[in-house]
């Protein structure tokens, strides 16, 4: 297995810079892990693939107003990204400047807000958010939304809703789990009707997510970290789903990623903690039967996590129907749904 495995062109016209009108709007490209069998559908069809007695279980991560601007102490430009909040006055974060800042630096943030280094973590920054309010509501008063790379246009208020989960309560993600943007309350209303039970877990989203690998053999990545946690009702229902012979399905890769996380002694727990998991073709995953999730970008640790799946040639024909579809892609894209393969 190699990097390059997982690589694929994607014409730049296919990346989608805004969300469909409206959030079930979407196209929903399915996909038989076992067979590679594809069917067209739309997200708003998403029921009629599901049975009563299912489970949904969705990341309830709400994404913070992460992207502050300003100026060191010395006067130079500074970009910080808040990637974890670590209390009401401390976070550690990727700080781009022409030179970084040292240890006891002061930087100005947004004309309002004042921080100090602390010290460096390898390629994060330790910053103490000085003066009264806590962290997060400096955040969401004077940050930006830390939109994903490949879209070009700064964060509008439009984004401020779109680029968030209708069931968003815990704040800390960097990026949205994206799968989830295509559920709007009708949605969640119309599963509940049918006899599909909802669960939630929490993974903040770390800015991670969006890197390539950048080593040809995938085993020399070194993973990042994101904190998760998995409440004991969640565990309850999954168990509760298994004994009626429902299917788990997990609405996301980082829904997937806490589950599995949790479940690595073999059983699932309850708890919470750091997760590195690196899931690549060849893992038994323990908890998931199906995927809703959107199209990756090439290259990277979630490319690879859906290949393990579904199979990594189903995958790669999957990615190459779609692209000859025109599906949209990445953050504000169309879906998939993903029966695992056995």
């Amino acid at each position: 297995m190699r990097t390059s495995d997982f690589d694929f062109d994607l014409p730049e016209a296919l990346i989608a810079q805004f969300p469909a009108a409206q959030r079930t709007a979407s196209r929903l490209l399915c996909l038989d892990g076992n067979s590679g069998g594809l069917e067209d559908a739309t997200f708003s069809s998403l029921p009629e693939h599901l049975n009563p007695g299912d489970l949904l279980v969705f990341n309830d991560t709400r994404v913070i107003k992460a992207r502050l601007l300003g100026r060191k102490d010395s006067g130079g430009k500074v970009e910080v990204l808040v990637e974890r909040v670590l209390d009401d006055h401390r976070a550690l974060a990727h700080v781009r400047a022409s030179k970084s800042p040292k240890s006891g630096h002061r930087l100005r943030l947004a004309d309002a807000i004042d921080a100090e280094v602390i010290g460096r973590h390898e390629d994060l920054f330790e910053l103490h958010f000085l003066g009264e309010p806590s962290l997060f509501e400096l955040l969401e008063r004077h940050g930006s939304l830390p939109l994903p790379p490949y879209i070009s246009h700064s964060p509008n208020q439009d984004d401020d809703e779109r680029y968030q989960t209708v069931y968003a309560r815990n704040p800390g993600a960097v990026a949205a789990p994206t799968a989830g943007l295509h559920f709007d309350q009708a949605m969640m209303q119309r599963l509940a009707d049918m006899g599909i039970d909802t669960a939630f877990v929490t993974l903040h989203v770390g800015a991670g997510t969006f890197q390539p690998v950048r080593v040809e053999d995938p085993s020399e990545h070194v993973m990042h970290c994101e904190w998760y946690e998995i409440p004991q009702t969640t565990v309850d229902k999954i168990l509760a789903t298994r004994a009626r012979g429902g299917k788990i399905t997990a609405i996301g890769t980082t829904a997937l990623r806490a589950l599995e996380s949790a479940a690595r002694s073999g059983d699932l727990v309850a708890g919470s903690g750091d997760t590195d998991i690196f899931i690549t073709p060849g893992y038994r995953f323990r908890v998931v039967e199906r995927l809703l999730t959107n199209f990756h970008l090439p290259r990277t640790t979630l490319i690879m996590l859906v290949s393990a799946f579904a199979g990594t040639e189903h995958i790669r024909q999957a990615y190459r129907y779609a692209i000859e579809q025109k599906y949209r892609f990445f953050s504000y894209g169309d879906a998939m749904l993903i029966e695992r393969q056995d």
